[in-house]
């Protein structure tokens, strides 16, 4: 065979590769696209499920139930949206809580909680703002309470006037009067 008809030949050769290389890579990907997606957890749960005011990733959950547990047994625990994460952290550091010496939760559960409250917190977005202790000078609580009347002083446990399911760590359910 002459050179020409020898160069022809390997050039069709090669062009026929590229194609196939790309239906493999193509085959592949559909592979395991079906492959994760068949390991995915199900369907969202709906509002109503979910109970809190966010959706808690599986990688939180620890951290929120040992939130419940330790809060719950004296007040209803609040979202940690109401605060600001620089609050969260003080709360979780000191041994005086709100005029009460409690035992402060210690390594690897303080590290559970912290990351949960820390995740669904607000950062502290004004420098030259203080940093609220009580949920009546949290900017953030007044946020989530929009055109609300909010009794002076506020006291947590009357959260359930408007969210009868706050003991339960249901903010979303609302009293009729506010549905």
């Amino acid at each position: 065979m002459s050179k020409i008809v020898k160069r022809q030949f390997r050039n069709q050769k090669l062009k026929g590769k590229p194609l196939g290389f790309l239906l493999v890579i193509l085959a592949w990907s559909l592979a395991m696209g079906l492959a994760m997606a068949s390991h995915v957890q199900g369907v969202p749960p709906t509002s109503s499920e979910v109970g809190t005011v966010d959706v808690v990733p599986p990688q939180q959950r620890l951290g929120q139930e040992l939130y419940l547990e330790n809060c719950s047994t004296c007040h209803i625990p609040l979202p940690p949206a109401v605060f600001p994460t620089q609050t969260w952290k003080n709360l979780l550091e000191d041994s005086q809580h709100y005029g009460v010496q409690i035992k402060p939760l210690v390594d690897p559960p303080r590290i559970l909680v912290w990351r949960y409250l820390s995740a669904f917190s607000r950062p502290q977005l004004l420098e030259d703002e203080q940093i609220p202790y009580r949920v009546g000078s949290s900017r953030y609580f007044r946020a989530l309470h929009p055109q609300v009347k909010l009794p002076k002083p506020i006291q947590i446990g009357s959260c359930v006037t408007c969210h009868p399911s706050a003991s339960d760590f249901n903010f979303r359910r609302l009293s009729p009067e506010w549905e």
